[in-house]
């Protein structure tokens, strides 16, 4: 529980001005909806949906990232919307420079800028729930300050709330899909992004796990965290020089290739050896690193969206990769159930394997080729989300597991980076080297615990 002093705790007063805020922009756009709806109409028209996106893209913060989030996930929003919601940027307004200087102020006390060599008050990247500033250690090591916006707690309970109430209205005009599962969640995971304190262990874990002793390569970088100059909302990581990864889209095809498969191996490995996920694997968070002028790795960034599952739910990832490469539809069928889908009938197996075959297939295709063939970044997955959202209308209704759902945002957000690099690569070959022993559930239970009691996490939901 937060003290009442406490200026960041979840105020009545700050999450009240942000309803008023959300439901201003979004409530009418909603009401044209449920009154189109409820008079014969389509109710989410091309209108609506254009009101819809413009009053999010003026909201900023965490209703926007989770507006582009759903865009993602077959079936969670109209398909017209969701395209629609795929435009939006998640960059908030940055805060100047006297509020900064009082933030700063507040984390680490009255002499903070005593704790640094230098601190620059003028953002370099600014986000939907913090910004970063650069900065050097008293010993002169460059650092990345990410430094959360005040009221983060109020606005993003107040955003979820108006989720809730959008889940809602969805569930009363299609009943296709119970989003329930879906949006706790999402809640659970946004409020872990507020946890700075958390999110330091995130970046030990992954440290561990791919720069560690134990690491094959040297082809993917993870920051430090300074734990003397880090709080519950201020993260003060080393600066890892790089350049964007949309920089290198018209880099050679090795460098493309160099690129893909450090991306490939930062997400599958901690997630088939460790079940753990980096959960936004979006553009922004990547960087390149160079070595003899050519790419030659990435830079991972930001670890707030982490997800940690139980080994059960991998076996699922893998029982399902099996009987698609085999046609084997007892194990798929099997596969769903062990991720948490229930009652599916035979037409809804082949639903969601639609999906499921556009997911894994470059990695069921043993030979050298492109993520996806035949559709631009902007397109990937549109055409198989359509043909789930039609099956889904006539075969359902179907509860998305809680589980679910980061493993597919994460999956899309993947795929797409490397649609955007154009890589060109066996990833069968690849996924087949990360089961090179086969998977064990104990095994990787005993390896994951091990790891979340180096970097004290425990795994929750």
């Amino acid at each position: 529980m937060n003290s009442p002093d406490d200026p960041e705790s979840n105020r009545m007063s700050a999450r009240a001005r942000r309803y008023a805020s959300v439901g201003a922009r979004v409530g009418g756009v909603a009401a044209r909806v449920a009154g189109s709806r409820l008079t014969g109409g389509r109710g989410l028209t091309s209108g609506n949906g254009d009101a819809l996106v413009a009053a999010l893209g003026t909201l900023k913060g965490p209703m926007m990232k989770v507006a582009q989030f759903l865009a993602t996930i077959p079936e969670a929003l109209p398909p017209d919307l969701a395209e629609k919601l795929r435009t939006l940027q998640a960059n908030a307004p940055p805060m100047g420079s006297a509020f900064v200087t009082r933030r700063m102020q507040a984390e680490l006390g009255a002499d903070w800028r005593n704790q640094f060599g230098s601190f620059d008050l003028r953002p370099a990247h600014a986000a939907s729930l913090g910004q970063v500033h650069r900065a050097t250690s008293l010993d002169g090591q460059r650092l990345a300050c990410k430094l959360q916006y005040p009221d983060m707690k109020s606005v993003v309970e107040a955003d979820l709330k108006q989720l809730e109430w959008v889940f809602s209205l969805r569930r009363m005009f299609n009943g296709a899909v119970d989003t329930r599962e879906m949006s706790k969640e999402i809640g659970a995971r946004v409020r872990e992004e507020l946890d700075y304190a958390r999110e330091a262990k995130h970046v030990s874990l992954y440290r561990d796990i791919l720069c560690g002793p134990d690491a094959t390569d040297t082809n993917v970088r993870v920051p430090e965290v300074t734990p003397s100059l880090s709080t519950g909302r201020l993260l003060t990581l080393s600066w890892l020089d790089g350049e964007p990864l949309m920089d290198f889209t018209g880099a050679s095809q090795e460098e493309r290739n160099t690129i893909a498969r450090a991306m490939f191996r930062a997400w599958w490995h901690p997630f088939i050896g460790l079940g753990i996920i980096h959960g936004d694997p979006h553009l922004g968070n990547y960087t390149i690193f160079r070595e003899d002028q050519k790419a030659a790795g990435i830079n991972l960034l930001d670890y707030g969206c982490i997800r940690i599952f139980p080994p059960a739910f991998v076996k699922g990832v893998v029982d399902l990769y099996e009987g698609l490469r085999a046609e084997d539809n007892d194990k798929i069928a099997g596969a769903y159930e062990t991720w948490g889908f229930r009652g599916l009938k035979r037409e809804l197996v082949d639903v969601l394997s639609i999906w499921a075959r556009f997911i894994y297939g470059p990695m069921l295709d043993d030979r050298v080729r492109p993520i996806a063939e035949g559709v631009s970044p902007g397109e990937y997955g549109r055409e198989q989300a359509m043909r789930v959202h039609e099956g889904l209308k006539k075969y359902g209704p179907v509860t998305i597991p809680r589980e679910f759902v980061f493993m597919d945002r994460a999956a899309i957000g993947l795929g797409g980076a490397m649609l955007h690099l154009d890589a060109r690569l066996n990833f069968h070959q690849m996924f087949t080297d990360v089961l090179r022993e086969g998977f064990d559930a104990d095994a990787m239970a005993a390896r994951q615990k091990a790891a979340l009691d180096r970097a004290d996490l425990v795994r929750g939901q």
